[in-house]
C-alpha cells in the first residue's frame, strides 16, 4: 500500500473515532435501559433522564437505540431547523400493521409527500374550486347543536362524556371524508367509534413489547384484538368507499373520497403505473384522517374537567363570552375578541399534554446535531412533555395558569413553546381543523352549561391523573352539565 493510501486510511480511521454520540445511561446487554425507565410513564422517565444527561441523549430499548430530544430549544431546532434530517417517520412493526407503509401518518418518501399534500389541499378546497373554510365551520357548528342536545338529555344528572365527544369529533370528520354525518344512536356508528377507541387503547398497551419482539404478536392477546379491530375498521371503510364510488359524479365533489376517486380517474394512462393514487393509499389516508380526531376528543375532555376543577376560571370564561358574544352562536372569527377564553383553551392543551412523545421520527441521513453524531435511520423521540413543561419557557409549567398566554394588558399572546401538535414536516395533519373544533365546541358548551362535579364530589376530589395509552386521556369520571338558561 502506498504512503498516500496509508494516510487516507489513517485519516478516515481517526475521523470516525471522533464522532461523538449522545450521552445516556449505561445499558445492560440485550435489555438495554428497560429497567431504568417506567414504561407506564415513559415520557416522565425520559424527562427525568434529560435533567441528568442534557437535551440530546440516547437510551436503549432492548438492543434498539433511541435518541431523545428534550426541551423546547432542542425539539424546535431538530424538527424545524433540521426538518429534512429529522423528518422521517419511524415505521415500527405495530405502525406497519396499521397501514403497510401507505396513507399519511405512517409512511415516508414520495408517497407520503403526495398524500399529505393532496389531503391538505382537498380538505381546504375539495379539488373542485369550492372553498371549504365556511363549509367546515358550518359542519362544526351544526355538530355543536347535536352535542348540546345530547348533554341536555342528561337533565343535569352526572354523566361520563367520553363517548359523546368521540361521536361529535368523528361526525365532523365523517362529514368531510364521507360527505355525511351519523346519528349518535346509530349502532353501526357507535360500533365504529368504539372500535377506534379500542385501537387507541390497545396500541398504547401492547406497543413497546410487540415492537421489541414482533414474533410475539400471535401470542399477545392485545395484539390479536388490535388486528381484529383494524381489519373490521378497514372492511367498514372499504364498504363506504365502494358505495360512494357507485354514485360518483365527477361534476359534484361531495367529500374527500370523491375528490380522491375523481383525481384517480382523471389520470392519464401513462401516469397510472407510477401513481400514488391507488386503493391502499385511499383506504389508509381515510383511516389516518379519522385517527387525527382523537386530539380533539381528548382536549375537550380535559377542557371540561379543568373547568369543573377550577370554577373561578370557568366563571371568567363565561363572563367574557356573555360580554362579547351574548347569546348568539360563537363564530371562529370571534376568537380574536375572546383572549381569556382562547388562553384557557391553549392552557388546557398545554397542561393536558395529550401526545407526550409525539409519534416517533427517524433520521433520514447521518447528521451532527448539537455536537453529537446521529446515524441515518436512528429512532428519535421528540419529547413534547419536556417542551410543554419546559421550566425555561413557562412561568409555572406544572399548574393550570391561563396567564401563560396573556400579556399584562390581558391580550392573547402566542408562545413558541406551545407544541401540542408537534412541529415541522410532521406537524399534526388535522391541527387547523382540531383548533376550530375545540374552540367552537368549548365556547358553545360553556354558553349553555355550567360544568361541575357530582353533588357528592368536591372540586379538590376531581382526579387530574391521566390514563396512559397511545395518548393521555383523563381518568373516567362523572361531571354535571347544569343549564344556564
Amino acid at each position: 500500500m502506498s504512503n498516500a493510501s496509508l494516510l487516507v486510511v489513517y485519516l478516515l480511521y481517526f475521523s470516525s473515532q471522533k464522532k461523538k454520540e449522545p450521552p445516556g445511561p449505561r445499558a445492560i446487554p440485550l435489555l438495554g435501559n428497560l429497567f431504568q425507565v417506567d414504561l407506564k410513564k415513559l415520557d416522565q422517565s425520559l424527562f427525568d433522564l434529560s435533567k441528568k444527561y442534557g437535551p440530546v441523549f440516547q437510551v436503549f430499548f432492548g438492543t434498539k437505540k433511541v435518541v431523545v430530544l428534550a426541551g423546547y430549544r432542542a425539539v424546535k431546532q431538530a424538527l424545524v431547523n433540521h426538518a429534512d434530517e429529522f423528518g422521517n417517520r419511524e415505521i415500527t412493526p405495530i405502525f406497519h400493521d396499521f397501514t403497510k407503509g401507505h396513507g399519511i401518518i405512517f409512511s415516508n418518501g414520495d408517497s407520503w409527500k403526495e398524500m399529505r399534500h393532496f389531503c391538505l389541499m382537498t380538505v381546504k378546497d375539495f379539488g373542485m374550486g369550492k372553498r371549504m373554510s365556511e363549509e367546515k365551520k358550518k359542519k362544526i357548528i351544526e355538530e355543536c347543536h347535536y352535542l348540546i342536545e345530547e348533554f341536555e338529555q342528561y337533565e343535569e344528572k352526572p354523566f361520563e362524556n367520553t363517548q359523546t365527544f368521540h361521536y361529535a369529533a368523528s361526525n365532523v370528520r365523517s362529514a368531510l371524508v364521507f360527505g355525511k354525518r351519523f346519528n349518535y344512536k346509530d349502532p353501526a356508528f357507535q360500533a365504529m367509534v368504539e372500535r377506534d377507541n379500542e385501537i387507541i387503547h390497545l396500541t398504547g398497551s401492547s406497543l413497546m413489547l410487540y415492537n421489541l419482539f414482533p414474533w410475539l404478536g400471535p401470542c399477545l392477546r392485545n395484539w390479536r384484538d388490535l388486528m381484529k379491530n383494524i381489519e373490521a375498521g378497514k372492511e367498514d371503510t372499504r364498504r363506504i368507499i365502494a358505495d360512494l364510488n357507485e354514485t360518483l359524479d365527477p361534476n359534484m365533489c361531495r367529500c374527500f373520497i370523491d375528490a380522491f376517486l375523481i383525481h384517480k380517474n382523471n389520470l392519464k394512462d401513462s401516469e397510472i403505473e407510477n401513481s400514488h393514487y391507488h386503493d391502499d393509499n385511499l383506504l389508509y389516508s381515510v383511516t389516518n384522517m379519522f385517527a387525527a380526531g382523537n386530539d380533539t376528543t381528548g382536549s375537550m375532555k380535559w377542557c371540561l374537567l379543568y373547568m369543573a376543577k377550577y370554577p373561578h376560571i370557568q366563571d371568567c370564561v363565561v363572563e367574557e363570552l356573555s360580554r362579547v358574544i351574548g347569546s348568539r352562536q360563537v363564530r371562529t372569527e370571534d376568537r380574536k375578541n375572546l383572549p381569556f377564553t382562547d388562553a384557557v383553551i391553549h392552557e388546557s392543551q398545554r397542561l393536558a399534554n395529550i401526545v407526550p412523545m409525539a409519534i416517533p421520527h427517524t433520521t433520514s441521513r447521518d447528521v451532527t446535531f448539537q455536537g453529537y453524531f446521529i446515524k441515518e435511520g436512528t429512532t428519535v423521540f421528540p419529547l413534547l412533555t419536556s417542551v410543554l413543561y419546559d421550566e425555561s419557557e413557562w412561568e409555572s409549567p406544572h399548574t393550570f395558569n391561563p396567564s401563560h398566554f396573556l400579556d399584562n394588558e390581558g391580550r392573547f399572546i402566542r408562545r413558541d413553546a406551545f407544541m401540542p401538535f408537534s412541529a415541522g414536516r410532521r406537524v399534526c395533519l388535522g391541527e387547523g381543523l382540531a383548533r376550530m373544533e375545540l374552540f367552537l365546541f368549548f365556547t358553545s358548551l360553556l354558553q349553555r352549561f355550567r360544568f361541575t362535579p357530582p353533588p357528592s364530589v368536591s372540586e379538590d376530589e376531581l382526579d387530574l391523573t391521566p390514563v396512559v395509552g397511545f395518548t393521555l386521556a383523563p381518568s373516567p369520571q362523572m361531571l354535571c352539565a347544569i343549564s344556564r338558561q
